[in-house]
């Protein structure tokens, strides 16, 4: 089976799991939504863990990529920090769907120890590197950085949640400017 098989399976994995959770996982689906028999998929994931934590793990890497290229392309780190959210209103705008590793993380009690540990990568991703923008924009020391940067991810992941739950993204954008007013986010 080629790479571009399983390249599709992440694909499809990944919307899966954008629209419900972990449990969305189901190798029949997918493979009807790839082209291929369900017992293909196992020739490159042996069961639906290794499926999870690697989709998990794709999500937190490509993530990080898209964090690493806004700080390489941005004029400042306060730009960065106005367009971090942007990350996450793109789910939203493609069919309504949550931040994977947010989807996850609400399943944290319900998911292999695989698959637990790269969704908190994710998390780990995000707060670290939003903790160095903060810092290089001159927010205050490590530590004060780093807890704004826990909250500002909280915030908007709860904020994409929200929007999520009413199909409406003007509340995602109603909210943000709602933190920016309070001072979480830079305006």
């Amino acid at each position: 089976m080629s790479s571009n098989a399983r390249e599709a399976i992440l694909t499809a994995a990944k919307q899966a799991a954008q629209s419900h959770g972990y449990s969305g996982l189901n190798f029949r689906d997918l493979a009807a939504v790839v082209g291929i028999k369900s017992a293909s998929i196992y020739y490159h994931f042996p069961s639906k863990a290794d499926l999870g934590a690697a989709v998990a793990r794709r999500y937190w890497e490509d993530t990080a990529a898209v964090l690493e290229a806004m700080q390489a392309g941005a004029d400042s780190p306060l730009e960065c920090l106005q367009r971090y959210p942007s990350i996450f209103r793109r789910s939203l705008e493609s069919g309504n769907r949550l931040c994977l590793g947010s989807f996850m993380a609400a399943e944290h009690e319900d998911l292999p120890a695989q698959v637990r540990s790269e969704v908190q990568a994710f998390a780990t991703v995000n707060v670290a590197w939003l903790s160095k923008v903060l810092l290089a924009a001159g927010f205050g020391d490590p530590v004060a950085c780093e807890e704004r940067a826990r909250a500002i991810f909280a915030a908007i992941a709860g904020a994409q949640l929200i929007a999520r739950s009413r199909a409406d993204i003007a509340l995602f954008d109603s909210l943000l400017e709602g933190y920016r007013k309070a001072g979480l986010l830079p305006a």
